[in-house]
């Protein structure tokens, strides 16, 4: 199935704010800063506390400006390495609070949609809000699904093949295999904070291993509940009592956190091939020991927003407003009580400009530890810490999560009411003085997945020395992205084996039209809709994403020589450049019409994994990939390139899963990746020659 679609990514419209404000008649001199006035004095209310006879700390914020309540549990467990075993919290966790021993799975969620309420758990926490009224039986459901959750094997086998199917999904993921290979790199294979989860771990995890989990971990042991809203404290210990008193301590559990790697000796790159990559990720990174208790917490803070903690950051300045690298640069600095945190700065560039990306990048980070920060600068990141505070104090929960910082992380107990003169107190010097003993630019992973027969030669150039890794952080030797041809063997040879592979010339030739029904994931979305996908040959083309009770999202039309785009029920004119592919096709089947002097065989690669010939394609001046495999003949991707908005932008299609019909081999999943974004077409049903009129086009 040749589908030729094109994906039409809309890069969203940037919106300024202008503030205007009204000035008096006084002269003001503009050649200096003005002076920043006091910071806004903050009064923040004690929680009520009181601790239950199991142990439980319970903290109380009265709020009764809405009739609303919230409880959130916390099992203040240290971190814990899940081994071989890794995932089954992950499985604890979409268990708990599906029922309870007294109380079946549907029965419990009907309760709880009645009520209007909301009810989850973690692994090692909780969380439920409703209506004050309410508030006695929600706490009641709460803490039966803690203390007597319905843990059964039909669940358990259920979520585990759910974890599969997400793990699966996350194979070709750039972002999940740069976060996996950053965290286990940074901390260590078997640090909490390092492991990660993989078909093999779950795969080893019984239904006896979850309990187990639970009975262990999921305790009244080092726990808080923290009760924001329209209660009383009296009422509030009363229902605690009663409901989750009943939970018993188990014995205590010593658990050490192991230390995690060393930061590296020297600044290199850690380079993860992924050939299905249409752009990098970059993450320079190391590790810090930074606790919120602190000398130089605040000056952290700040230093970060500068740095890329925000728009207009340092970083996202140079690699997204100046260069066009990418959609958004950042930087960010994590805290532990156990020494396991990280100092993290990149971003998702076009594989075109990695290496320059990654130049640019130390080059900002070398500039805040060099240079004195820029005084409004500085004081702009100041005012946005300064107003976010303020603004997250109309929230009641930000009292009592802040009441539980304080408790966990053995904070002053005027930590918060001195939060903002602390960040006023930021100087120049500060900034200069924690971006060097945080920021280690000279002891720093820069970790890049990307398409390393684009990428790594200009990385190389760079002069950083790379090593290089497995998408699960095993060192493996620089890979080898070319192996030599057949001698021989051309572009066309390629082309007619294809042909060949797929029912021959006479069957493709005799094909005239095709409907194909597919549905499709979108990552993200929480409906997956129907493509009805419609060609008729020579090139007359149309595509209809419908979901469920939401009717028709998007619609493609050409009927030969005009077509559209329908979206929201706006028709929008196809653009000339598309106008002129549409026209340029020839049948459904592009390889019958390939010109042998527009062809050329490049190379021989691998496609996940798989040896595949890549040929290039010219036409219309433009050029464009089609990758064959070596054993089948099938045609496994295409790449074309584009300029949208000044950017140069990649489609890649990964077609699998090969059936035939009436002769014709034809891929039923298609992958159609689009910068960050992936679509996947999973067909349900193919006609040829049927179902499909001129009139479809119109």
């Amino acid at each position: 199935m040749k589908t030729n679609i094109k994906m039409n990514t809309k890069i969203a419209a940037v919106v300024v704010l202008f503030l205007m404000a009204m000035g008096s008649n006084a002269q003001i001199d503009r050649s200096k800063m003005p002076e920043p006035g006091p910071a806004p004095k903050i009064t923040l209310e004690s929680p009520e506390e009181f601790q239950l006879k199991n142990g439980i700390k319970v903290l109380v914020v009265e709020n009764h400006k809405l009739p609303r309540v919230s409880y959130s549990l916390t099992i203040d467990n240290k971190p814990i390495a899940e081994g071989d075993k890794a995932g089954v919290s992950s499985i604890l966790a979409a268990m708990l609070g599906n029922g309870t021993t007294s109380i079946p799975k549907d029965e419990f969620n009907d309760e709880i949609d009645f009520l209007g309420a909301n009810l989850g758990f973690g692994a090692q926490g909780g969380y439920a809000s409703s209506l004050s009224k309410y508030s006695d039986r929600i706490v009641e459901l709460m803490a039966d699904a803690a203390i007597n959750p319905l843990l059964t094997k039909e669940e358990f086998e259920k979520e585990k093949e759910k974890l599969l199917e997400s793990l699966k999904s996350q194979e070709k993921s750039v972002d999940a295999v740069a976060n996996r290979v950053g965290g286990a790199l940074s901390y260590g294979l078997n640090h909490p904070r390092g492991e990660f989860v993989t078909e093999a771990t779950v795969n080893n995890i019984e239904f006896g291993d979850v309990r187990a989990f639970y009975e262990k971990y999921f305790s009244p042991n080092n726990a808080y509940i923290v009760v924001v809203g329209d209660v009383e404290t009296e009422t509030v210990k009363k229902q605690l009592e009663d409901h989750f008193g009943k939970w018993e301590k188990i014995a205590s559990i010593d658990t050490t956190v192991p230390a995690p790697s060393d930061n590296v000796q020297y600044t290199q790159i850690n380079f993860v091939d992924m050939p299905n990559a249409v752009q990098s990720n970059i993450s320079l990174t190391n590790n810090v020991d930074l606790k919120m208790n602190d000398d130089d917490y605040h000056s952290v803070l700040i230093a970060n927003k500068i740095l890329g903690g925000g728009f207009g950051s340092y970083l996202n300045m140079n690699l997204r407003e100046e260069h066009g690298y990418t959609y958004g640069a950042r930087s960010s600095v994590g805290t532990s009580r156990y020494n396991a945190s990280r100092f993290t700065a990149g971003a998702a560039v076009r594989n075109a400009v990695t290496d320059s990306a990654v130049v640019e990048t130390l080059k900002e980070i070398n500039r805040i530890k060099t240079e004195p920060v820029d005084a409004e600068k500085l004081a702009n990141a100041k005012a946005k810490y300064v107003g976010d505070f303020v603004l997250a104090l109309e929230n009641p929960q930000t009292i009592a999560r802040y009441a539980l910082n304080i408790k966990l992380n053995d904070l002053p107990e005027d930590f918060y009411s001195t939060y903002l003169k602390k960040i006023n107190d930021v100087t120049v010097e500060d900034v200069n003085r924690v971006a060097n003993k945080y920021f280690k630019t000279e002891n720093a992973r820069i970790i890049v997945v990307g398409k390393g027969s684009e990428v790594l030669e200009n990385l190389e150039k760079t002069g950083i020395p790379i090593k290089y890794y497995d998408a699960y952080a095993n060192p493996v030797d620089k890979p080898v992205f070319s192996k030599p041809l057949p001698e021989g063997l051309t572009a066309e040879t390629v082309v007619k084996n294809y042909v060949k592979a797929v029912g021959g010339e006479a069957n493709l030739r005799a094909v005239n039209s095709t409907l194909v029904k597919a549905d499709v994931t979108i990552p993200g979305a929480p409906f997956k809709p129907e493509a009805i996908i419609k060609q008729m040959s020579p090139n007359k083309f149309s595509m209809e994403l419908i979901a469920q009770g939401m009717g028709t999202l998007m619609k493609q039309n050409f009927d030969g020589e005009n077509g559209y785009m329908e979206q929201q029920g706006r028709k929008i004119p196809m653009d000339a450049e598309t106008l002129s592919s549409r026209k340029s096709t020839k049948g459904l089947f592009e390889e019958l019409f390939l010109d042998a002097s527009a062809i050329n065989l490049e190379s021989q690669t691998t496609v996940d994994g798989a040896d595949v010939y890549k040929i290039a394609v010219t036409k219309n001046d433009k050029t464009s990939f089609r990758y064959y495999d070596v054993e089948s003949g099938y045609l496994v991707r295409t790449e074309e390139t584009t300029e949208a908005q000044g950017q140069s932008m990649t489609t890649v299609t990964d077609y699998s899963n090969y059936q035939e019909i009436n002769g014709v081999m034809m891929p039923y999943t298609m992958k159609v990746t689009t910068g960050p974004q992936s679509f996947i077409f999973e067909t349900k049903e193919v006609m040829i020659n049927e179902g499909v009129t001129a009139e479809d086009f119109n």
